[in-house]
């Protein structure tokens, strides 16, 4: 476990990551926590006393990671932009996200969704799995998993499909 302080930021003009809130992970901590590695890994642990799971820390270069915190976890720490931020971090080891049943069940009447979706790196693959995931309803949910069995038919990644359904 690694422990570090740190401030809070939120991104201001960063494209996709325009409004972000977040906390940045120094390369030499990042490397105390996964030496050698230069690509997105998930953590968990404390920030604040608030347990934290499966969260992502995505590299911005030079060896440097960010966390983005979501609304659920800055109101478990009750802070937010500016604040100081007590960081224990180890690797999440135990982190796996389950495909849907009902997605299983679409690919299993389209195999080719599958063999596109298994051909995408596993951090893709959840990208996928977290949008629907986070439907607020069925109705929802139901409609995220046609989008994405639609993609795979397609051979889309998961930003081409988000832009092409804005396009809609």
């Amino acid at each position: 476990m690694v422990e570090f302080t740190t401030i809070i930021l939120q991104f201001a003009d960063q494209g996709e990551k325009t409004g972000w809130t977040y906390i940045e992970v120094p390369a030499d901590i990042a490397q105390q926590l996964n030496p050698g590695n230069k690509k997105s890994f998930r953590v968990r642990g404390m920030l604040d006393g608030f347990a934290v799971a499966g969260m992502a820390l995505m590299p911005m270069g030079e060896g440097n990671f960010i966390m983005a915190l979501k609304a659920e976890v800055r109101k478990g720490i009750r802070k937010s932009a500016g604040a100081m931020l007590q960081a224990r971090l180890e690797v999440d080891t135990d982190y796996k996200v389950e495909i849907p049943a009902e997605l299983q069940d679409c690919f299993d009447f389209e195999p080719d969704a599958l063999e596109f979706y298994n051909s995408l790196p596993k951090s893709h693959r959840e990208y996928f799995l977290k949008w629907i995931n986070d439907a607020k309803t069925a109705e929802t949910r139901n409609k995220r998993i046609v989008n994405t069995v639609n993609a795979m038919l397609r051979k889309w990644g998961y930003n081409v499909m988000i832009r092409e359904m804005r396009k809609e």
